[in-house]
């Protein structure tokens, strides 16, 4: 699955009074303080805008995330895994996430539960659970919700029992359940989600085995032969094994990556440009006292990929969840916490193949090779918040406050602009923001209500290079309370936050 969403645009949110709801801790030195906590947290460039304890969600523990993006009011949700079900909170306001409710779990419950998701639909399996099967959800029916409310699925599929986890090609419409040893013995396991309320079985790969985790691509990278192909590239425990999907009926195996001090080969990503793999390992620290590694392999010849070499974090974590937004890492390291690494450094000439720029430890109370801490993130959103899941502490909004948080496509630092501060601040009435840039581009701006709703378009259209623009949303007899300016360009990305 390429990028979820377009890298070129930002989320700015502008209010006429200030929200006595909204949260924000800020990082400095070296600390902050959650809202809603009085424990103080590890951080660097990271800030917390929000979270959403156990507690508000009616449970006692977190798994994976997601995220879901509504197309027609652009307010973001969260979609966070539990013990007892899938919750959703709307995070369009991430200062003031709102909790709206869960669905329950189609079978007992369940610590392993994955989520991804597919024209506006969620699709669930969870893990020693032989009833389970896949949940369908239909997302919209999140528009309007504005009380804790619960939910029941839009569609099941049962062709499988329990299942570790989900990956979904979102330029096919095809679904891979991995994980699930009574279908397909635990591997690639395909199915058919193009109407996503009727998933159809369509093929399965179980020639290496278990997989425990899998991106499927179509694949656009430099190795030419598979271009436009369907590829998996599936953490099978002991080996990153790579497969030609586009047949379902005859999938084909390209190769395998087994890399030094390998023990539970666990979870990847691909970079951007398809060239390297990004993966973790969840039991080397343990079984060989190594620190915390975050790998690297050169996948650029499917036929032939190859190991480079380790990231090694300088902590004893176990490493779980990792993804790529533009040329960053975001790396969620239980007892660590979210750690994010500029992947420019693998083709530099530093000590490292990786360098750490930022990072927000979820749990001070998890140390060491532990399973408490973060489980996963989900850096997917236009607005530029990351969403991450910890087991214990529930749901924090992050905003990454380091360089070039936004990387252009080809993995240089996006084109810079300046936004200045709206004045007055805060407004009853008209207020006004300056945005100059250094590139001329079409921009679009337009806000929205806290409903997500359309209320006026500030610019529309060309701006040249140094041009300053004024931008004045008038707010005469509206409503009190938040509104969401977004601006959309083609090759910025920057936020301004006024009160």
């Amino acid at each position: 699955m390429r990028r979820l969403v377009s890298l070129f645009s930002f989320l700015l949110l502008v209010s006429l009074t200030p929200d006595a709801d909204a949260q924000r801790a800020n990082c400095s030195g070296g600390l902050v303080t959650p809202p809603g906590s009085s424990t103080a947290h590890a951080c660097d460039g990271v800030d917390v805008l929000g979270r959403v304890s156990l507690g508000e969600m009616g449970s006692q523990y977190a798994s994976d995330i997601w995220g879901w993006t509504d197309p027609d009011t652009g307010k973001e949700y969260a979609l966070v895994a539990l013990v007892e079900g899938t919750a959703f909170v709307d995070v369009s306001s991430p200062e003031a996430p709102k909790y709206l409710g869960r669905l329950p779990t189609h079978a007992p419950a369940s610590v392993w539960r994955d989520i991804k998701v597919y024209q506006n639909h969620a699709f669930i399996v969870a893990d020693f659970s032989d009833t389970h099967g896949m949940q369908v959800f239909d997302l919209t029916l999140l528009r309007g919700v504005t009380q804790p409310t619960t939910f029941a699925e839009t569609a099941h599929y049962d062709a499988i029992g329990g299942a570790h986890n989900i990956a979904i090609n979102e330029d096919t419409g095809f679904a891979y359940i991995v994980g699930d040893r009574s279908a397909c013995a635990g591997g690639l396991h395909m199915v058919d989600i193009q109407t996503p309320t009727e998933p159809t079985f369509a093929g399965c790969f179980s020639d290496d085995g278990y997989t425990h985790d899998v991106q499927c691509v179509t694949y656009d990278g430099p190795d030419t032969d598979y271009t436009g192909s369907e590829v998996c590239f599936a953490l099978n425990e002991d080996t990153v094994t790579i497969v030609d999907v586009t047949d379902k009926a005859n999938p084909v195996q390209l190769s395998q990556i087994i890399y030094p001090n390998f023990d539970y080969v666990h979870q990847g990503w691909l970079t951007e440009d398809s060239r390297y793999l990004i993966s973790n390992d969840e039991g080397d620290e343990s079984t060989f006292g190594l620190n915390t590694r975050t790998l690297v392999s050169d996948v650029s010849d499917l036929d032939d990929p190859e190991f480079l070499d380790a990231y090694d974090h300088g902590t004893r974590a176990v490493d779980h969840n990792l993804y790529v937004s533009g040329r960053y890492v975001y790396a969620s390291n239980y007892a660590a916490g979210l750690r994010i690494l500029d992947t420019q450094a693998i083709e530099g000439d530093g000590p490292q193949v990786l360098e750490e720029i930022a990072f927000f430890d979820t749990n001070p109370d998890s140390e060491g090779t532990t399973f408490s801490g973060t489980w996963s993130n989900y850096p997917f959103f236009e607005s530029g918040v990351v969403v991450v899941s910890d087991t214990q502490r529930g749901l924090f909004v992050l905003d990454p406050q380091f360089d070039g948080s936004v990387a252009a496509e080809d993995g240089t630092t996006a084109a810079a602009s300046r936004l200045q501060a709206a004045f007055p601040n805060p407004a009853s009435g008209r207020t006004t923001l300056t945005l100059t840039l250094d590139q001329a581009q079409e921009v679009s701006v337009v806000v929205y209500d806290a409903l997500g709703s359309r209320v006026a378009t500030l610019f529309e259209g060309a701006l040249g290079a140094e041009a300053a623009r004024s931008l004045v949303f008038d707010g005469s007899g509206r409503p009190a309370g938040l509104y969401v300016v977004r601006a959309v360009g083609e090759t910025f990305s920057e936020t301004q936050r006024i009160v």
